[in-house]
């Protein structure tokens, strides 16, 4: 049995194997702790499950044919394609989702932000039903804000824990004039171009971005930062993908690990041409509309294939964890953007941008990590937005615990069991959204709802007329039979289900006009 020994003998003990060219245990060569991976989560804003020539469903569809996106392809040939991924159907309330790991239905950013203490519902033909008072102004770091929701950051986190730390592209998640409304109080080292907008007055270098010729911005919605392109005929993606291989440049001299969020403001309203692309598609006979949506769609292609390109020519695609994902579900209530018959541009999932519908809630996904996802694979389990906050802590090796010292609750679940294949945390797992607001137009699933996903099935309510809509989304993704007459046994469990998990966050819900009373949660009706 080995004695135990005191600091004096074991200094002396050293001395002597030195002395003799021993090596101590200290000094032999152990072998050094991996690397933590370099990190890119690659957002696409309100891009559509079916915007891509890659299917996520089944089969390959007439909208998988129009676009042409090869640097999906090629990261879901080396990764994992998930086929069920989540997020909220309008994009504030996803980022901060994203951000904070909580449910939106806790953090009430449930409607987009922007303008301070600002709402930005609209009205509908039935005025009588008025939404709650949500968090307007978005999510924060610190307290003193009214009507926020104080949360932490992964990517405060990820610095924290050694990470040089980029962000590139569309923030939203603060108001103006909020400490939430820049990158860096999100824990951001380097900030191209984000901010508290939502969305982009052009994507065009001659528009200056949104400014006119002396500088002033001609929109709220005008992007900052990237003066050098202005007049230089460069399309807002491509200045935003060489600012981000820029920095990666810069990233490498410092010897951390990195983490790149590449956010892009495509495929969001302006549907500007892409002069890159554009022609190819009028000369397969595009109608303008769609070749200019097409043109949006591989523009922001192209940038995930740079990013790719840069990871394999300096030798970091090995160490490097790339993710992909949409924010929210394509665009389709608003006529004279996009061609066809309105809520129909998802197909064949039903409605899209702003429904809790599949069309407005499910998004294209893909998980790229060296080691451990096997190339060309596909997760059927579903995943919901707050879940990156988790998956990205236990993916750097940094701790991931669902209750934080603050007493700040995270809501995702870690998706790596899914990647590695050690259990399956999405098994009987409810998912919920609440949005008990008013967008600003009409259509299926949209305004005023809040649903329930447990397993195969989803359940959405209607606090304004108290419908409500039962699919087998396992068998039924067009959604098109709904089982509520049929399955009322089913219809009651979840009711109770979401009306508990609702008052248990305390969520919100939209109120009668006349009397200010709340409208009945879904198990009081």
């Amino acid at each position: 049995m080995m004695r135990n020994l005191t600091p004096l003998m074991l200094a002396s003990a050293s001395a002597a194997m030195a002395a003799t060219g021993q090596a101590t245990a200290t000094e032999s060569a152990a072998p050094e702790s991996p690397r933590q991976p370099n990190i890119v989560l690659f957002l696409v804003d309100d891009m559509g499950w079916q915007d891509t020539s890659m299917p996520f469903g089944p089969d390959t569809t007439a909208y998988n044919r129009m676009f042409h996106t090869p640097a999906m392809e090629r990261l879901a040939a080396s990764g994992m394609k998930f086929t069920q991924a989540y997020a909220c159907s309008v994009s504030s309330p996803s980022r901060c989702s994203l951000f904070t790991g909580a449910n939106a239905a806790r953090h009430r950013v449930t409607n987009w932000t922007y303008a301070r203490d600002e709402s930005n519902d609209g009205v509908g033909p039935n005025d009588s039903i008025v939404p709650p008072e949500w968090n307007i102004n978005g999510v924060q770091r610190v307290p003193g804000i009214p009507r926020t929701y104080v949360g932490p950051s992964f990517v405060d986190e990820l610095r924290q824990g050694g990470y040089h730390t980029i962000h590139v592209g569309k923030l939203h998640l603060g108001s103006t004039r909020t400490p939430g409304e820049y990158p860096y109080n999100w824990g951001f080292d380097v900030n191209v171009a984000g901010g508290p907008n939502g969305g982009l007055a052009t994507y065009l270098s001659e528009k200056n971005y949104g400014h006119d010729e002396h500088g002033r911005a001609t929109s709220r919605f005008a992007i900052e930062g990237l003066e050098k392109y202005w007049g230089s005929g460069t399309f807002v993606t491509e200045a935003l993908t060489q600012e981000a291989l820029k920095e990666l440049d810069r990233a490498r001299d410092y010897g951390t690990p990195w983490f790149l969020y590449m956010s892009h403001y495509a495929v969001h309203v302006p549907i500007d041409r892409d002069p890159r692309f554009y022609q190819s598609y009028i000369d397969r006979g595009y109608s303008p509309k769609e070749a200019a949506y097409a043109s949006l769609v591989e523009g922001m292609d192209k940038s995930l294939g740079d990013i790719l390109d840069w990871l394999d020519k300096t030798g970091e695609a090995d160490n490097t964890i790339v993710i992909f994902m949409s924010d929210n579900g394509g665009l389709g209530a608003h006529g004279g953007w996009r061609e066809g018959p309105q809520h129909t541009q998802n197909a064949p999932l039903r409605s899209g941008k702003c429904s809790l519908l599949e069309g407005g809630i499910r998004e294209p996904m893909i998980v790229r990590w060296p080691g451990h996802t096997e190339p060309g694979s596909v997760q059927p389990r579903y995943v919901m937005i707050e879940d990156f906050y988790p998956s990205i802590m236990e993916m750097a090796g940094l701790s991931a615990d669902s209750i934080r010292p603050d007493g700040k609750i995270i809501d995702g679940k870690s998706f790596v069991p899914l990647i590695d294949g050690t259990s399956d945390p999405s098994a009987h797992r409810p998912l919920y959204w609440n949005f008990p607001n008013h967008w600003g137009v009409e259509g299926p699933g949209i305004n005023f709802n809040t649903a329930i996903r447990l397993d195969n099935y989803k359940l959405i309510y209607n606090y304004a007329t108290g419908e409500k809509e039962l699919y087998d989304v396992g068998s039924d993704i067009t959604e098109s039979h709904n089982l509520a007459a049929e399955r009322p046994d089913l219809v009651k469990d979840l009711s109770h289900r979401l009306g508990t998990y609702l008052r248990s966050v305390d969520a919100q819900r939209p109120s009668l006009r006349s009397t200010g009373k709340p409208l009945p949660w879904p198990d009081e009706k």
